[in-house]
């Protein structure tokens, strides 16, 4: 009997041990302004997410700048010259308080074009125009808005895709429900966004390049270096009158005869294709 016992009282801590159990997780998932597919990941959707949700305050705070200065703001006279700011600012209006549902983000490429060389993602076209696929180059490659103006990065001299918002603008504003046909490509780079703006192109308050390129400026002047920025070294070819040699001419030429139908180069030889 002594030795029932002692196995008894031998035993009693044991069973007052909690049973095991599965831990909840300490935080909620990030909630992503824009729908994405169930083909990416966890660490994909919450890297993809994050990146939508700086998207939004990237042009929320674009748009907010131009209802601050309207056309009195020499940033908004940059890039859009005189044009009258209503189309910019619903540009930008569309993103933040628009119909997500007809836009879907995925990772797992059915169209098979991640595995080219240097795509970051791509615009699914007749395929689904409503849906883009990014690219794994996209989750090693691009920045977080904490960055901005750090690491020698520069409005004039970067591109508008190092860091997630800005390529996630140009992206989104492919897509139907948030271009609307409206929101096209017609200027290259850094140059070929302020010559629109110069000539005071009407085209200027809806290119796709310079609705990022402003949005970014205004972004690094006010958020990340306040009354600085980081536009970079400004070059002035309003006097650079040289010819390039007829043999550089027809490389280039030969260049873009290798280019395919559905893709275009940027400022610094980047492909883009849609």
């Amino acid at each position: 009997m002594q030795l029932l016992a002692l196995a008894l009282s031998l035993c009693a801590p044991i069973a007052a041990l909690p049973s095991p159990h599965t831990p909840k997780p300490l935080e909620e998932p990030i909630k992503s302004p824009f729908p994405i597919h169930h083909s990416c990941n966890a660490t994909e959707q919450r890297q993809l997410a994050t990146a939508l949700q700086e998207t939004v305050t990237l042009v929320e705070h674009a748009k907010d700048h131009i209802l601050r200065w309207g056309n009195e703001s020499a940033i908004y006279r940059k890039y859009f010259g005189d044009r009258p700011s209503l189309t910019a600012i619903g540009a930008y209006d569309i993103i933040v308080n628009g119909n997500p549902d007809n836009i879907l983000f995925r990772c797992d490429d059915p169209d098979g074009n991640c595995a080219l060389d240097g795509w970051g993602g791509h615009w699914r076209g007749e395929n689904a125009t409503d849906e883009t696929v990014i690219c794994e180059l996209s989750y090693t490659s691009r920045r977080y808005l904490s960055t901005m103006c750090a690491q020698g990065y520069t409005i004039s001299e970067s591109e508008t895709n190092t860091f997630w918002a800005g390529d996630l603008l140009h992206r989104l504003y492919h897509i139907p429900a948030i271009g609307q046909g409206l929101v096209e490509h017609y200027a290259d780079g850094y140059d070929g966004v302020l010559e629109l703006a110069e000539g005071n192109r009407t085209e200027a308050v809806h290119d796709s390049e310079t609705l990022q390129y402003f949005a970014l400026e205004v972004y690094a002047y006010d958020v990340a270096v306040p009354g600085v920025g980081c536009v970079g070294g400004e070059e002035d070819h309003s006097d650079d009158q040289t010819e390039e040699p007829a043999q550089d001419d027809q490389e280039d030429d030969e260049a873009e005869d290798d280019i395919p139908d559905n893709c275009h180069t940027h400022e610094g030889g980047e492909l883009h294709c849609v």
